[in-house]
């Protein structure tokens, strides 16, 4: 063990539980925060603190309760039930699908109190470590490897409906193929239309080179990239 035996049951390992726990679930949630995230230090200290519990309980049943319950049926429930306190972090918008990390985020820190919880200090403290690294590097490798992509998610505002086919046409010329297609609520006032796209061209090519290329045609609007 690199941070030593936490698993017997005396004050010091309790104390020493609740206290990591606390530390990790306010340090992964200050990361959200500052990222002006929905669930932030608060609301993920608590969820890391009460998986921890929800451990420290179970062992308490088993010591002091031999064979009442089952050391794994509260942890399941902890596991589940966050799911459903994440998913209120989940927001779907014209096609933009926002929360997803925060939730996964959630989810994660309940696991990480419930190691703790248990004596599992060691990987509760090297999956936050981890779980940190990939918050703040993935974004980074998102990017490069999608700067040169060639699918693309976006919705296209068009002056009036009976544009729609000029600006469709003006695309494939492009030797650009519509994977997918529809047409949304118009975001502006007056008889606009907004479809929203899927497109994949046959080359890589950069989100300004496609952007450039679309706006090209009179009709258009603008360009919204997901």
């Amino acid at each position: 063990m690199i941070f030593g035996n936490f698993t017997d049951w005396n004050i010091k390992n309790i104390l020493i539980r609740i206290i990591v726990s606390a530390i990790l679930g306010f340090t992964i949630g200050s990361d959200r925060e500052m990222k002006h995230r929905a669930a932030g230090a608060k609301t993920i200290t608590v969820v890391c603190l009460g998986a921890t519990l929800v451990m420290l309980t179970e062992q308490y049943i088993q010591i002091y309760f031999p064979g009442i319950a089952n050391m794994t049926r509260m942890a399941a429930q902890v596991i589940s039930g966050v799911g459903f306190l994440g998913v209120g972090t989940i927001i779907i918008s014209n096609h933009k699908v926002r929360g997803l990390t925060t939730a996964a985020t959630l989810w994660t820190s309940a696991c990480v109190g419930l190691a703790v919880g248990i004596g599992f200090v060691d990987g509760g403290v090297l999956i936050s470590l981890v779980l940190l690294v990939v918050l703040h590097v993935s974004p980074y490798v998102e990017k490069r490897l999608t700067k040169n992509s060639r699918y693309f998610s976006l919705i296209v505002d068009i002056d009036r409906p009976h544009s729609l086919h000029t600006v469709i046409q003006n695309i494939k010329a492009c030797g650009i193929t519509i994977e997918s297609f529809e047409v949304m609520k118009p975001r502006y006032k007056g008889d606009p239309v907004s479809v929203y796209m899927t497109l994949h061209s046959a080359q890589p090519m950069e989100h300004s080179a496609l952007y450039d290329l679309i706006t090209q045609s009179d009709n258009v609007l603008s360009v919204d990239f997901i």
